[in-house]
């Protein structure tokens, strides 16, 4: 059976010869590079399954020898982990919009290092299943459309990225550089007031897409995206996504018609903070909770999160919670909400 090969590109001659000799002890095939350049020329030349890149190193650092394997077809969803001592948000942040798959800060032990790489080779296993299940669902996006072949392409050439929950994927003022398609889980987008009181704009669940209204209109994302369940999301750059807009019509159709009814989900929620009382504006936050998890009753969400989705206050909404449950119109417990009677509640909204 081959073995399982691993690159280290690393100009420290210590650390990279004992991450190495670790690695091979856990019957690991490992290749070493002491600089980008070379690091570049053997992630070529042997298309290992896994990379370990450090980022300050000279002739090319960590950010260039990304940069130049996520251009080839051949090493662009090769896992790429950034070994690095530096784990501030900013360093963080640049490298994983430009594709880096996770980091590991110097000095780290064996078992975090061993973990961070048996992670990474589950969620490629995994891709390649998603990949094969999750483009038909796809396909089905943009059925009769001319462009299919093409926005399949832009898709397949992505990596479908997995976050934990409360795990931030952009925030309000970041470059909005990509459009986002969930394949699994769900996603919050929020806004945060003057007064620093954060407001719910959205919750997306698969097949949904966020991010579309920022990258058309402006070059900062409007809000903030958050995952709400462990998610698996698929990103696609925005200026991919103009040239198919360009160049299909129907594309371009369809995106519209996203957007107008993002239009009228806000406009809606807009009326009902004006309008609604709090109970009616709690069955709809749940009624429509409930329509985002269809395969099942129960759904898991913080008071938090329902508080700033129906613009109430935390004890307001605990409030509420406890009568709608002392009417067997929900359920609760161990942070789920179980919809009992959702026809009462579409008669309370109304």
């Amino acid at each position: 059976m081959e073995k399982i090969s691993i690159l280290i590109i690393e100009d420290n001659a210590d650390i990279r010869e004992s991450t190495s000799e670790i690695l091979e002890l856990a019957d690991y095939e490992v290749f070493q590079a002491s600089n980008g350049k070379q690091g570049v020329d053997l992630a070529i030349k042997h298309t290992p399954d896994v990379i370990l890149c450090d980022i300050m190193m000279p002739e090319l650092d960590g950010y260039g020898v990304l940069y130049l394997l996520s251009k080839r077809e051949d090493t662009a969803l090769i896992p790429f982990i950034f070994i690095t001592a530096k784990a501030d948000r900013i360093e963080v942040r640049k490298g994983i919009e430009m594709g880096a798959d996770d980091y590991l800060t110097k000095p780290f032990d064996d078992i975090e290092l061993l973990s961070a790489i048996e992670s990474r080779l589950k969620k490629k296993e995994r891709q390649k299943r998603l990949y094969s299940s999750n483009l038909t669902q796809m396909s089905n996006l943009f059925q009769a459309s001319n462009g299919l072949d093409e926005l399949k392409k832009a898709f397949d050439e992505r990596k479908i990225k997995s976050f934990k929950k409360k795990q931030i994927i952009y925030y309000e003022g970041d470059t909005a550089n990509a459009v986002y398609l969930i394949i699994s889980g769900a996603v919050k987008t929020t806004k945060m007031t003057e007064e620093g009181k954060e407001l719910m704009t959205g919750v997306h669940s698969p097949e949904d897409y966020f991010g579309i209204t920022s990258v058309f209109t402006g070059k900062e994302y409007k809000e903030t995206a958050e995952v709400l369940e462990d998610a698996t999301v698929c990103s696609v750059p925005g200026e991919v996504i103009d040239q198919l807009l360009y160049k299909y019509p129907d594309i371009a159709g369809k995106f519209i018609k996203i957007l107008a009814h993002h239009v009228i989900d806000h406009e809606e929620h807009l009326l009902q903070l004006a309008y609604f009382s709090v109970r009616k504006r709690m069955a709809e936050v749940l009624l429509r909770l409930h329509t985002k998890h269809p395969h099942t009753e129960s759904f898991e969400i913080s008071r938090e999160n329902l508080a700033s989705m129906a613009g109430m206050a935390i004890e307001t909404v605990s409030r509420i919670l406890s009568d709608f449950k002392d009417e067997k119109l929900i359920d609760r417990g161990a942070g789920k909400i179980t919809i009992l009677d959702a026809p009462r509640l579409q008669k309370l909204k109304n």
